[in-house]
């Protein structure tokens, strides 16, 4: 079933829901979804559809860690849903290991791939800040942990540098970028502050 309707997003977050009961992964993908609707908004792209790209993107990692599984399989679930195709593209595109080769020519792709690890990362800086407030976050504080490499060694740092290379953005500009979004929603991210609820 292939269809060029948007699901709403209530529909997203319940197949979100459906594949991932990891708090922190929710949470990530409440985050990427965020990055992606300000980069929507930035470039006069369509907040929506990119915003359900970011809150799907990683939607079967539980099931399929595997990183030759993980975003494929999530593509054949998400075309039997009928999510469009510039979606699930974008989605199968972000994971380079799964086998498909896919490349990332549209703006939709690119921007998922450069905001992916990043939004993880910058969150790993902020819950080990004083307050736990991604208000604590810059740029520069970003770059001196991506330095050590034990830090959220999870998080490759060849992607968020190849990220914001594909983006043909200045790196500390793209970080402070994914910080702003995030601090929009830094409350239901648990990251407004330890004051804070």
């Amino acid at each position: 079933m292939e269809t060029n309707r948007i699901p709403t997003r209530d529909d997203a977050w319940a197949l979100l829901c459906e594949y991932t009961q990891s708090d922190s992964l929710r949470k990530h993908a409440l985050a990427v979804e965020a990055v992606m609707r300000a980069y929507a908004e930035e470039f006069g792209e369509d907040a929506s559809l990119w915003g359900l790209t970011g809150l799907l993107h990683d939607f079967d990692y539980e099931a399929y860690p595997d990183p030759s599984q993980h975003a494929a399989a999530g593509g054949k679930i998400l075309r039997e849903r009928g999510y469009p195709q510039a979606l699930i593209h974008a989605i199968e595109a972000h994971n380079e290991a799964n086998g498909l080769g896919l490349t990332r020519t549209a703006p939709l792709d690119r921007v998922l791939f450069a905001c992916d690890e990043l939004a993880g990362f910058v969150t790993a800086v902020a819950l080990v800040r004083p307050n736990k407030s991604v208000h604590e976050v810059t740029p520069e504080s970003v770059r001196k942990k991506l330095k050590d490499k034990r830090f959220a060694a999870s998080v490759s740092r060849e992607e968020v540098r190849r990220g914001a290379e594909e983006l043909g953005v200045d790196p500390d500009t793209h970080t402070q970028f994914v910080i702003d979004a995030l601090r929009r929603i830094a409350p239901e991210l648990g990251l407004a502050g330890t004051g804070s609820v």
